[in-house]
């Protein structure tokens, strides 16, 4: 899948005040793109949404 150069990327609201040390978000259709602040242009992971929110429940219920 080739990702639209129009996506709202995204960081977390608890990103550090230079919030360079994070990943960032984006939603695409029935996918969550997920890339490294540091390097914008580089590499994005596709995630499909139904198993990113299940990693993201695994991890909250730690």
């Amino acid at each position: 899948m080739e990702l639209s150069d129009n996506l709202t990327w995204r960081k977390s609201r608890r990103s550090g005040p230079e919030g360079n040390a994070c990943i960032e978000l984006a939603s695409a259709p029935g996918t969550v793109a997920l890339r490294d602040s540091k390097d914008p242009d580089g590499p994005k992971l596709l995630v499909d949404r139904a198993d990113y929110h299940r990693f993201t429940d695994a991890i909250r219920a730690l």
